[in-house]
């Protein structure tokens, strides 16, 4: 599945989007005291940074993701609008921002120890004239001649009225285009007839008028009605941890979640957006589409701030929900470059691990924790032999590498026939090599092709031969 990431030719979608361009700022710092002045925490600020937000971060995801991108949007000419032009400027994207009269919309995030502490809002909402209006459909109508799928992304800012919603949709019908829409608000009468909708369950809930329980049965049946009331082709509901639901003409599916751990969900339904549209306009079934948007959710839940997904990065995560940790010999190279491309540190180490036992698996997870990525080189069948003698393994290579492939701390299993590890060692170079026991570093096989080596003692009473033992003794 990876494969299919990193092959395909996202330079070839062109996604217009329409909606509500804003500036997000950050001020990161940490927080170790309560003001004096009022029952909140005080942030030292360390360091601040800006990013484009709302449509803009879609925008930014589909650059990141390769594909290519035009931006319909109120951008004045003010400060905020300035640094806004230079960010779509550097990231080489198109843009066609209407000055509504209204200054450029920005947010300002606070955040202390990894977590948000306040957002302060800076936009003014006002309807939009008739002659703005006008100045946004004639770059609709110019712009659809290029593109091949479009997307809407409201923010409820003005930008995504009935009016604009409506001409979108229908002209892009006529260019045979997509039209995905990120909703906002209860008036869904403005995304009638648009090919995908994609609420959270929030959402879902205020179309709906009353809260909904995030349940398989309940979502499904509140995404049903609005399917239908409203003539959408595809609901894509985002369901948090419960993953993603599609809801079609008599079929829907559950996507589980992929995030591990989240940090900020600012931004993630753009994400969701950008990848869709990149992805079905590169006609790719929507099932797959779906699949490979919850991945790149998943991603950027676990980083800091309004981040896009890059296209490594997606492969990456494509390649760790799919893949089989068990990998061949000549697969290793490939695979630590991907690694690598990831930024992810590589800790390697090797046994035979014949009878698996609590003394492997202490081992094992000291050694994950030393890194980002696990690889274990396993002893052949032929090898055991060779060190153990002819009596063992007890276990088939195979049955071993399935065990080792079963613990979440491991990240890749591979097989090597050599009595040791030192051309494999060689070939993956590790960034820590780890050895168990008594060792000395300077005893290490292939310590000099590893930026460092780590010795983990083995924990007390655990070992395979004892193990054997017991069983001998046991069966007498």
């Amino acid at each position: 599945m990876s494969d299919l990431i990193l092959e395909l030719d996202f330079s070839k979608s062109k996604v217009l989007v329409i909606g509500d361009i804003m500036l997000d700022r950050y001020y990161y710092g940490n927080v170790s005291r309560i003001s004096p002045e009022a029952p909140v925490p005080v942030v030292s600020v360390k360091n601040e940074s800006s990013t484009m937000g709302g449509a803009g971060n879609v925008i930014n995801n589909i650059k990141s993701l390769t594909g290519n991108a035009i931006a319909i949007g109120s951008v004045k000419n003010d400060e905020a609008g300035l640094l806004l032009t230079k960010m779509f400027d550097d990231i080489n994207a198109e843009y066609h921002f209407i000055d509504s009269g209204l200054p450029t919309i920005s947010k300002l995030r606070v955040i202390g120890s990894k977590q948000q502490i306040v957002r302060l809002d800076f936009e003014s909402l006002e309807p939009y004239s008739n002659h703005v209006n006008q100045k946004i459909k004639n770059n609709i109508d110019q712009c659809l001649k290029e593109s091949n799928i479009v997307v809407i992304s409201d923010y409820g800012k003005g930008m995504c009225s009935y009016e604009i919603c409506q001409y979108s949709i229908q002209q892009a019908k006529k260019h045979n285009q997509f039209v995905i829409v990120d909703p906002k608000g209860s008036d869904w009468e403005k995304y009638r007839d648009s090919y995908i909708v994609t609420p959270n369950v929030k959402e879902l809930s205020e179309v709906i008028g009353k809260d909904l329980i995030n349940e398989d049965d309940c979502i499904l049946e509140a995404g049903k009605y609005i399917k239908d009331k409203y003539n959408i082709t595809n609901l894509i509901v985002t369901r948090s941890e419960k993953g993603i639901m599609i809801i079609s003409n008599d079929y829907y599916k559950t996507i589980p979640t992929v995030a591990k751990e989240v940090f900020d969900v600012s931004g993630a339904g753009d994400t969701v957006v950008a990848s869709l549209a990149v992805f079905l306009s590169l006609s790719l079934d929507l099932d797959i589409a779906v699949q490979f948007a919850n991945i790149a959710a998943g991603i950027v839940v676990g980083k800091l701030g309004t981040a896009p997904i890059t296209k490594v990065e997606l492969a990456h995560g494509v390649n760790n929900l799919y893949k089989s940790k068990i990998i061949k010999y000549d697969s290793i190279s490939n695979i630590v470059k991907q690694e690598r491309l990831a930024n992810n540190s590589i800790v390697f180490t090797n046994g035979c691990f014949d009878i698996l036992h609590t003394g492997h698996i202490d081992y094992l997870r000291k050694a994950k924790k030393l890194g980002d990525i696990l690889i274990i080189g396993l002893n052949s069948d032929s090898s055991v032999k060779l060190l153990k003698g002819d009596s063992r393994p007890i276990n088939t290579e195979l049955d071993r590498a399935l065990m080792l492939e079963a613990l979440e701390f491991v990240d890749y299993v591979i097989i090597f026939t050599e009595e040791t590890p030192y051309n494999l060692i060689k070939l993956i170079q590790p960034d820590i090599l780890v050895k168990g026991g008594d060792y000395k570093v300077e005893d290490v096989i292939g310590r000099e092709f590893a930026s460092q080596v780590k010795i983990i003692d083995f924990k007390d009473g655990y070992s395979t031969t004892n193990t054997i033992k017991k069983i001998q003794e046991v069966s007498k």
